[in-house]
């Protein structure tokens, strides 16, 4: 977050159920990238969590700010 929104304050969340791991970051800064060019960001951490057969999503708050939700199964998918 450092690197994206300097100064912003997040906010984490981490559920773990029965079934699945929740995890749910939100930051009341901007969305813009502070200069930072290169890697691969939400494109690689859909990747990742994909493998697992889990989903991510991203993008911008109605009230400002930026969010990242995540949902990894415990069990693994057929």
């Amino acid at each position: 977050m450092r690197k994206h929104s300097a100064g912003a304050r997040a906010e984490v969340v981490l559920r773990y159920g029965a079934d699945a791991v929740e995890l749910l970051v939100e930051n009341d800064g901007g969305t813009a990238t502070n200069g930072h060019r290169g890697g691969h960001g939400l494109i690689g951490m859909r990747e990742r969590v994909a493998v697992f057969g889990g989903t991510l999503d991203a993008g911008p708050r109605a009230n400002g700010g930026f969010r990242v939700s995540a949902r990894l199964p415990l069990q693994p998918t057929a």
